[in-house]
């Protein structure tokens, strides 16, 4: 993705400008991509300006403010508002396994590996675990492979920088139909049917939340994670930042990753550096060198 361009872009025409339910101009979208830049990384082109207007006129309503100017006036005045901002700005496209193939692996594959090799204690980073369905798959693997909690010490670090996403996954509620493409297996293993009213939906089963621990995080900002990681999920995340920032980041995380360890990007995203500390086990999935 280029970096952030603060030049004037094309904009609308003054009849359509016209016709919008709230005040938006030029100036108004360079402070958004600005401010979104500043705050979470995200990079906006040109084109996202209608995207813009229409992720944000949410806000500008429930607000009552009557213009993007004085929205953007607002949000320099209530720090508050910089959460609902962000979250309105972040795409959270997801589904339970999506990319099915990082998760064989990790199950199929890396697990047995080192279960062979006597390790015991298990660390894995779901970055951007949007409502959850990423890290519960991730879980849903580890038991697959015959991992528990009873012979293992595992955590799943899930975060996300949207606060109402991470509700949603906290929760571990979904309408039935979001695992229609799920073994039965899968769904025997990670989900109980819900009752009542929550007759159309599943319920994540106790022993798979059990293994999670989730945490608002700005991938900006330092990570409250202390520790070293076996695997670190960062998929469909590099594409909204600059090759800047996606340098900067690689290199955070490969210092948190073990020598051995895995991560795995999304299949749109190609790294921002050479990746001379992997070797490329597969489509987008990495491991980080021994030496």
């Amino acid at each position: 993705m280029d970096p952030v361009k603060l030049g004037q872009g094309k904009g609308i025409s003054t009849q359509e400008e016209r016709e919008r339910e709230f005040p938006y101009q030029q100036a108004d979208f360079e402070q958004v991509r600005q401010k979104i830049y500043n705050h979470a990384g995200i990079s906006l082109a040109d084109h996202k300006k209608d995207l813009v207007y229409n992720r944000l006129v949410r806000r500008l309503r429930a607000l009552e403010i009557d213009s993007f100017n004085s929205y953007l006036k607002f949000l320099d005045s209530a720090p508050a508002e910089m959460s609902q901002f962000v979250n309105a700005m972040t795409t959270n496209l997801t589904s339970f396994y999506r990319e099915a193939h990082h998760f064989e692996f990790l199950s199929e594959t890396y697990i047995p590996q080192l279960e062979q090799s006597g390790q015991r204690k298990l660390r894995i980073w779901s970055s951007a675990c949007s409502v959850g369905e990423e890290p519960y798959s991730i879980a849903i693997s580890l038991l697959e492979a015959g991992i528990s909690p009873e012979r293992w010490d595992i955590k799943i670090y899930a975060t996300d920088i949207d606060t109402d996403v991470l509700a949603t996954a906290k929760e571990g509620i979904y309408p039935i139909d979001r695992v229609d493409g799920l073994s039965l297996t899968r769904k025997k293993l990670g989900f109980l049917r819900g009752k009542d009213s929550h007759s159309d939906k599943v319920i994540v089963k106790p022993c798979v939340k059990a293994m999670l621990q989730f945490e608002h995080c700005n991938l900006m900002e330092p990570w409250n994670i202390q520790e070293k990681l076996d695997v670190i999920f960062c998929r469909n995340v590099m594409i909204y930042f600059d090759k800047e920032t996606q340098t900067r980041l690689l290199n955070r995380m490969t210092d948190l990753l073990k020598p051995g360890g895995m991560l795995f990007i999304g299949h749109s995203e190609s790294p921002a550096r050479s990746m001379k500390d992997y070797q490329l086990l597969g489509r987008t999935m990495y491991q980080k060198r021994l030496a």
